[in-house]
């Protein structure tokens, strides 16, 4: 699949996302009937993980369909200059545009719906918090990509999972979004895109995380799983 297909791709998995989070809510909450408690969030975290699975299956599809900017920016950065500038000027831009026509899309159908993350602390305790959590899911990320080559499922159990757990983490505080271009739907529907908060939080914080994680992992981690990769090498011969 050309560029063409991958910015196609990363404009409907990016609008499939926002409504994928919707209709969870919608299928736990108002179709089971089910409060916003234990029982509850369980379930919704069952679904979550379900719905992350197809996104992956998506991914897979797709040769590589994004809908997180961040996940775009870091494969933009380990992809050299002319990647980077694709990444950058191209797919976060379409996957931002596709967030923001699916929230249009979903406030128009389900006007009562949700306004989506809010911030619930102080300017700079928000953007950490949602720097920590993406500083974590990057290295996460980069370092399955090399441990458990092959394994498909194992890898998006593993990453599912850890997602959902550091999403956890930061709920109460940012939303535990780890999404810059999801909240940009939400925060251009209530005209709040433009704010410094919503700047600094969720966008300066996770992306400058995104760029740590990157050459954090290629300075620490890179030398010790490429070394791991020749010694079998060098035995067979």
């Amino acid at each position: 699949m050309g560029r063409i297909g991958l910015v196609v791709s990363d404009l409907v998995l990016s609008f499939m996302w926002i409504w994928a989070g919707v209709l969870v809510n919608i299928l736990v909450h108002g179709v089971l009937g089910l409060r916003k408690d234990t029982t509850g969030d369980i379930v919704r975290f069952g679904f979550s993980i379900i719905s992350m699975f197809v996104f992956a299956f998506l991914q897979k599809v797709t040769n590589g369909g994004l809908f997180n900017p961040l996940t775009a920016l870091a494969s933009g950065v380990s992809g050299g200059f002319g990647s980077f500038v694709f990444s950058v000027l191209v797919r976060i831009p379409v996957e931002v545009l596709g967030s923001i026509l699916a929230v249009k899309h979903v406030i128009h159908v389900f006007p009562e719906i949700g306004k989506g993350p809010k911030l619930n602390v102080a300017i700079h305790h928000g953007a950490l918090t949602e720097g920590i959590l993406t500083f974590f899911i990057v290295i996460l990320s980069k370092g399955l990509t090399r441990k458990i080559p092959g394994s498909f499922y194992m890898k998006t159990w593993i990453t599912s999972v850890a997602k959902l757990s550091l999403h956890v983490l930061g709920s109460d505080l940012t939303g535990g979004c780890m999404n810059p271009g999801a909240v940009m739907g939400w925060a251009y529907a209530r005209g709040e895109h433009i704010t410094k908060e919503h700047l600094l939080v969720y966008w300066l914080g996770p992306m400058k995380a995104t760029l740590l994680a990157v050459w954090f992992f290629n300075v620490v981690f890179k030398p010790l799983t490429e070394d791991k990769q020749e010694k079998p090498k060098a035995k067979a011969e």
